[in-house]
Order: structure tokens, then C-alpha cells, then sequence
């Protein structure tokens, strides 16, 4: 194996449980990849905000691919954000309104901002969106924001891209499927395996320095970015093609288990 240097992981399905919990001792496994010299970043499609909550007391020791690429922060500092036109993300929502049953949510770079209509569904939103703003008037808000998202509480975001979201702003953004309930909508050429590229050239690493663990569809770019691709095994069944390894599921921490093997072999080096 080459020497890795940057090791990134999503959350979802991946790195945390199906219970929504880091593996045990998380922090310790962090602070030793930190103290042999490489960079543990955690790629999601999150917001910078929430994903901080999550890791307070190593949030300086550890890098964040956030919304999917829309922001990216290295070691507690922003190095790169992405932001859409006002214009463009008000038609959006007029969109998602007029054409389906999702729910739009404009990701601001303090907040994510939803009609006061769908407050109902404040409690299962806010583990992904540690603060919420509701308005009156969503299509008419001006404020910086770097990915737009649509909520399915159907289920169905994967049928939705397919027919209707990717034919629609295909060509002009980077639109993906996150579970079975996300829709996200970046600007062109903004996704989770640029922004990794982008840290790489930051550090100087090349492809075969890279590692990264994925479970679904916005994980593709990603994870085809690095040398080292793994998939979890309870990964969507159709994403064996594009990575090079599998580990164990994320019940059964398979991010760690790598991980872990890469501390105990560079210990010994």
C-alpha cells in the first residue's frame, strides 16, 4: 500500500451507525491518525454548522467536506465555499412547489432556511440541520447559500432525479441523491470528489495518497478522486462499480476496522 496521507469519509450509512452514532472511541482513533501525520476529513452533505456540533472536541483536529462540497474547511478555517445566485435558487423552489411533493430547503451558510408550512417536520430535520429558520415567503429570501436540497418524506428523491431533477438542472449544476430522501443541488462541477481533489492539491497529495469510504450516490465522485476507494457492505447495491475495496458495514465499523489497520502498520513502520 502507498503511503496515505488524507483519509475522508461520509456519514450517513458510512462512518455512523444506523442509530446515527460514531463508532466507539471515535476522538482516539482521530488523535492518533492526527499524530502520524494524517488528515481525517469528513465529507457530507451536512452543513458546516451541524457537522462541528458533532465533533467538539476534535473539530480543529479534522477537516469537513460540507453540503456536499459546497464548503470546505480545513482544521477549523474555511478554505473554499461556492455559492449560488439568488435568482437561480428562487426559481428552485417555485419549482419543487409547482412540479413536486418534496420540500425545498435553501442551505444558507448559518442556517437552513424552510417554509413555515413544514414546520411539522422541524424534530426529524434538525439532525441534519442543527439550525433552522422558518419563513413566510421562502422564493423571495436573499442570503448567501451554497446548495439548495429537497426533502422526500416519500422516499422517492432517486425516482425524482431520474425523471424530473437531473433532466431539469443537469446540464447547468451538480444535482445528486443522498439516501432515499435528499435531492442536493450545488453549482456546476461542485461535489464531494472535487473538493477532496481540492484539499489534495492544497497538501500536495496525489490520488494514490488518498482514501475515502462512501455508501451511495454522492459518494461516486469521491470516492472515483482516490486511489483507495472503499464501500461499506450495506452500501446501495449498485455502487460496487465504482469503488476498489469493501469493508464491513457500518454497524460493524468498518470504517474504524481500516483505519485501524492503518495505525497499527504505520506504528510499526
Amino acid at each position: 500500500m502507498d503511503i496515505i496521507r488524507l483519509i475522508a469519509s461520509d456519514m450517513d450509512h458510512t462512518l455512523l451507525t444506523e442509530k446515527g452514532e460514531l463508532p466507539p472511541n471515535f476522538d482516539s482513533y482521530i488523535l492518533e491518525l492526527d499524530k502520524l501525520s494524517i488528515d481525517f476529513v469528513i465529507a457530507s452533505g451536512r452543513p458546516l454548522y451541524t457537522l462541528e456540533t458533532i465533533f467538539p472536541k476534535i473539530r480543529n483536529k479534522i477537516s469537513f467536506i460540507s453540503d456536499n462540497g459546497g464548503i470546505i474547511s480545513y482544521k477549523g478555517k474555511v478554505i473554499f465555499k461556492s455559492l449560488l445566485e439568488p435568482a437561480d435558487y428562487q426559481s428552485m423552489i417555485r419549482f419543487v412547489e409547482d412540479n413536486t411533493d418534496g420540500i425545498a430547503i435553501l442551505c444558507g451558510l448559518d442556517s437552513a432556511f424552510l417554509s413555515e408550512k413544514y414546520k411539522i417536520y422541524e424534530t426529524y430535520l434538525k439532525t441534519f440541520y442543527s439550525k433552522i429558520t422558518f419563513v413566510k415567503n421562502l422564493d423571495q429570501l436573499v442570503i448567501d447559500a451554497n446548495k439548495f436540497t429537497v426533502y422526500f418524506p416519500e422516499k422517492d428523491s432517486k425516482e425524482y432525479y431520474e425523471k424530473i431533477f437531473n433532466p431539469q438542472y443537469g446540464k447547468d449544476f451538480s444535482v445528486t441523491v443522498g439516501d432515499t430522501v435528499w435531492i442536493d443541488i450545488m453549482n456546476r462541477g461542485i461535489d464531494k470528489g472535487k473538493a477532496v481533489q481540492l484539499l489534495g492539491e492544497r497538501l500536495g497529495l496525489k490520488s494514490e495518497q488518498m482514501m475515502a469510504f462512501g455508501d451511495t450516490y454522492n459518494d461516486i465522485e469521491m470516492l472515483r478522486a482516490v486511489k483507495y476507494s472503499y464501500i461499506v457492505e450495506n452500501a446501495t447495491s449498485d455502487m460496487r462499480q465504482y469503488a476498489n475495496f469493501i469493508t464491513d458495514s457500518n454497524d460493524n465499523f468498518g470504517v474504524i476496522k481500516v483505519i485501524d489497520k492503518i495505525i497499527q502498520r504505520y506504528k510499526n513502520m
